[in-house]
């Protein structure tokens, strides 16, 4: 499409609405499926708890990392690192991906290995390179602070003993359902606002669709939802593409799956750079030019790239304004915190 050329919108739109869908305003429930439509309902209570638990470090064995550390709320739910630091400050092997909207991601981590963000909250707390804890130290944390045990059992009322790793676990998924990010620029032109976009940012969504990056990157959430091998038509460089990360593969142990990696949610690109699960490209329009290249074999135009760009742009939604709770205070029985 030339720069000067007008948008259709009516047209652009209908087209748009085929692919794609807005983030809502609210979540209420989550997990529905067509045998339980109404889905888990979010609760005030498991909410609360959970925003204590993905802020508090005390989780991890150090006691100085948290689920805020690496998925910064205030920073576009990443911590704008190449790869992650954690315990004993190791690197981590693969690039945090932002929490905002997770939840509408059909699973977790780069390789989908967590089917939903209960099992992801497990991961990290466990792995030796990120919080080097335990589901035993966790509980018996949890269970040193009286603060702690009242709010697992009003959020888990009924349950002979609510303080368990797996409850722990589905309150930080609570709690991260209502991390989403609605009324972007796009989500406002999806409604009907002709001028929620300006014509570079609609230029943009129709290169977006018509260079075929929607057979990857789709939905509510731009991607998330399916697995593509990274250099589908041609493989990046090492620096890109580290030879030693082969994605799913080392979940399946499958040759199909070598280099296959989920499809990265799209939402707020532009603010959690770097890109790809290696973190080396810091460049938004970097980042278009190598994927196009790779995964649907175009060379961009400048102005291609640069309205595409500017159109991810517009994915850029409300951020969640998260007060940092106070955290429950520690007794003599809460353990004390392992050296780094």
């Amino acid at each position: 499409m030339a720069q000067t050329e007008a948008v259709n919108d009516s047209a652009l739109r209908e087209e748009a609405l085929g692919v794609f869908e807005a983030i809502p305003q609210k979540m209420t429930a989550i997990k529905q499926t067509e045998e339980n439509p109404d889905g888990v309902p979010l609760t005030a209570e498991k909410i609360e708890l959970g925003k204590l638990l993905f802020f508090d470090p005390r989780m991890s064995s150090s006691q100085l990392i948290s689920c805020q550390t690496c998925h910064n709320v205030g920073m576009g739910g990443t911590d704008a690192l190449p790869t992650s630091i954690g315990h004993g400050w190791q690197k981590g092997p693969r690039n945090s991906p932002t929490m905002l909207n997770a939840i509408f991601n059909a699973a977790q981590f780069w390789d989908g290995r967590a089917g939903d963000l209960a099992e992801q909250a497990k991961g990290p707390v466990q792995a030796g390179v990120e919080m080097s804890n335990t589901p035993e130290v966790v509980v018996q944390t949890l269970n040193s602070m009286p603060e702690y045990v009242d709010a697992f059992k009003a959020a888990f009322p009924g349950e002979a003993d609510p303080v368990t790793f797996d409850n722990f676990a589905a309150a930080i998924e609570q709690f991260e359902a209502t991390l989403i990010t609605p009324n972007s620029a796009f989500d406002r032109y999806l409604a009907g606002d002709d001028a929620a976009m300006d014509d570079q940012e609609k230029r943009g969504l129709q290169a977006f669709i018509e260079t075929g990056c929607t057979a990857c990157h789709y939905g509510v959430n731009f991607g998330g939802q399916d697995y593509h091998p990274f250099g589908l038509i041609a493989k990046p460089g090492a620096e890109v593409l580290p030879a030693g990360d082969k994605g799913r593969y080392e979940i399946s142990q499958t040759a199909d799956d070598e280099y296959v990696f989920r499809a990265a949610p799209l939402r707020n690109a532009a603010l959690t750079a770097p890109y790809f699960h290696s973190g080396v490209v810091w460049d938004l329009a970097e980042a278009v030019k190598i994927m196009s290249s790779a995964q649907i074999g175009t060379e961009l135009s400048d102005q291609q790239a640069e309205d595409i760009t500017a159109f991810l742009g517009a994915l850029t939604g409300e951020q969640p304004i998260i007060d940092h709770p106070i955290l429950p205070m520690r007794t003599d029985t809460t353990p004390l915190p392992a050296p780094m």
